[in-house]
C-alpha cells in the first residue's frame, strides 16, 4: 500500500462527495414526496373552518357508531345508531384508498342490507382508509374516516 498524503484536493473531493449523496438523496425522497401524496383534505381551510364545530355536534348527535369488516372480498359496513338500532341513512358513498397517495383509490358499489352496507373489494396487503360521507334522513351530514389493516 502507497501512502499519499492527504492533500487539499482529495479532502475536498470527500467533503464534496459526501454532501452530493446527502443532497442527491434528499431530493429524491422530496420529489417521491411530492409526487405521492396530494397534500389536500379540503379545498379551502378557512372555509371548511367556519362551520366544523356546529357540523361536529350535529353528526355527534346522531349517534351513529360505524364499524367495517373485510372478508372473502367483500366490505361489510354496519351502521348503527342509538340503542344499537341500524342508522336511518339516506345515502351513503364510501371511498377506499391508501393514506398515502391516490393511485389505488375505489369508490365503492354498495348495496344496502338490513344492518348496513357490503359491496365487493380487492385490497392488496397494508393500511387503507376507508372514507365515508353519508347523510341522516333528516339531511345531516355524517362523515367518518375509518383505517382497515389487510393481512399479507
Amino acid at each position: 500500500m502507497i501512502d499519499k498524503p492527504l492533500t487539499g484536493r482529495a479532502v475536498l473531493m470527500i467533503f464534496v462527495g459526501a454532501f452530493g449523496v446527502i443532497i442527491a438523496v434528499n431530493l429524491v425522497l422530496a420529489y417521491q414526496a411530492v409526487r405521492t401524496f396530494p397534500g389536500l383534505e379540503v379545498q379551502n381551510s378557512y372555509v371548511a373552518s367556519q362551520t366544523f364545530d356546529a357540523d361536529r355536534r350535529a353528526q355527534q348527535a346522531l349517534g351513529w357508531d360505524v364499524t367495517a369488516d373485510l372478508a372473502g372480498g367483500v366490505l361489510t359496513l354496519d351502521i348503527s345508531g342509538p340503542g344499537g338500532r341500524p342508522a336511518a341513512v339516506e345515502t351513503l358513498a364510501a371511498m377506499i384508498g391508501r393514506p398515502t397517495d391516490q393511485i389505488d383509490d375505489q369508490d365503492l358499489v354498495l348495496t344496502r342490507t338490513r344492518t348496513g352496507f357490503t359491496a365487493p373489494v380487492t385490497l392488496a396487503p397494508g393500511k387503507w382508509h376507508l372514507r365515508l360521507n353519508a347523510t341522516a334522513t333528516d339531511g345531516t351530514a355524517f362523515q367518518q374516516r375509518l383505517t382497515l389493516f389487510v393481512k399479507g
